[in-house]
């Protein structure tokens, strides 16, 4: 096995890493906005639930002033999993903060409204469940813009498609499956007003497919007036990957339309934690009705475990090795990291400052990929 003989001829190994005082993380621009956003960009969505106003406001100011993190992601369906009693308790987070800090022109803040759901149902005013209407969009960054204590954001997506399309792991495509959608030309008419208002600066998608990208793109072309994708925000990691580099990567660079990594831990699964027996107590994958039993019935775990591997072959934790393989990967524009902890968060955001990742150690990771290409699937 190619990793054996990788491993067995690692003996110069580098200790990580840590990052100096001052230094400063590297900015990019974002697809073709003009909005120059940090490779590492904060994720929110535990703030309300996993931790309180007072811990987010914590976490923003150790990213921010510390670190010079300026890319900021949250959604109007914050904090996950969502519900009617903690929706939109992560906006307040991050209002209490940008209140204390007195500023926000140096900030990229990113804001998603929901895509079609019958479930959530309190998120709009009437009762009713959501979708991506010129009525839904509108009623949901006025909320979201109220919430934050702001009157523009730098970046609006759409969580996920107003069409049929499988998420989340749901499986593959099947067109039996297709229902009536707003058609992209609308999404993006709606999208355009906002944009016209001077609420919404630039605006992006989340969860989307190839196709979607390329509409959303056609779309614009056909009639320039109407804003243009500048980023996608998909799940990415050592073991959620394929979807993306099997057509997106192709779309995304033809496109010029950034890839917003998240999820680059695979919800902690690529720390290693839930190795044992039992997930750890508060562990994520417990918040999620399933989520447990289908790893289980994965091959993630093995996965997770060739991965360990190379990161000790390496002196590299789990994480560190799982991070800085995302934060290197020429077509990832942002990685998105959460943390429900300060030690937690450091770490995350210290990975990036890591030694780039030596060649046989890439080949090491592409050998386990080669044998574990979808392990979280389970169908």
């Amino acid at each position: 096995m190619l990793f054996l003989l990788l491993v067995a001829g690692a003996s110069a190994l580098r200790a990580p890493m840590t990052m100096s005082a001052g230094t400063p993380i590297r900015r990019r621009l974002l697809g073709k906005s003009d909005l120059m956003v940090s490779d590492v960009c904060l994720g929110t969505m535990t703030w309300g639930k996993q931790n309180t106003l007072e811990e987010g406001v914590r976490q923003l100011e150790m990213a921010v002033d510390e670190y010079g993190i300026n890319f900021i992601d949250t959604a109007e369906m914050y904090p996950i999993p969502t519900e009617a009693e903690t929706q939109g308790k992560t906006d307040e987070t991050i209002c209490a903060w940008l209140k204390k800090r007195g500023r926000r022109d140096d900030v990229v803040l990113a804001s998603k409204i929901c895509g079609a759901s019958e479930r959530i149902t309190w998120v709009r005013g009437d009762g009713r469940g959501t979708r991506v209407t010129e009525a839904d969009i509108v009623e949901g960054v006025e909320a979201s813009l109220k919430r934050l204590g702001t009157d523009y954001l730098d970046l609006l997506q759409i969580h996920w498609p107003d069409r049929y399309v499988p998420l989340f792991g749901s499986g593959t495509y099947d067109a039996s499956l297709e229902r009536e959608a707003v058609p992209f030309v609308e999404q993006l008419q709606a999208l355009k007003k906002l944009v016209d208002q001077g609420k919404v600066r630039h605006v992006g998608v989340s969860n989307e497919t190839p196709y979607g990208v390329s509409k959303f793109i056609h779309e614009h072309e056909k009639e320039s007036s109407l804003p243009r994708i500048c980023s996608i925000q998909n799940s990415y990691s050592l073991l959620v990957r394929s979807d993306f580099e099997s057509g997106l990567t192709e779309t995304c660079a033809q496109t010029d339309v950034g890839l917003l990594a998240y999820s680059p831990l695979a919800g902690g699964i690529l720390t290693g934690k839930y190795g044992g027996a039992q997930a750890p107590k508060g562990a994520r994958l417990n918040l999620f009705p399933g989520f447990m039993d289908r790893y289980a019935q994965s091959l993630a775990k093995e996965a997770v475990a060739e991965y360990e591997k190379v990161a000790t072959a390496y002196n590299l934790t789990p994480a560190q090795l799982a991070l800085k393989w995302c934060y290197s990967r020429p077509h990832v524009a942002s990685t998105i990291i959460g943390a429900t902890s300060m030690d937690q968060l450091r770490e995350n955001i210290d990975a990036f400052f890591l030694d780039e990742l030596p060649e046989d150690c890439l080949d090491a990771v592409a050998d386990v990929y080669s044998r574990y290409r979808d392990p979280s699937k389970t169908s």
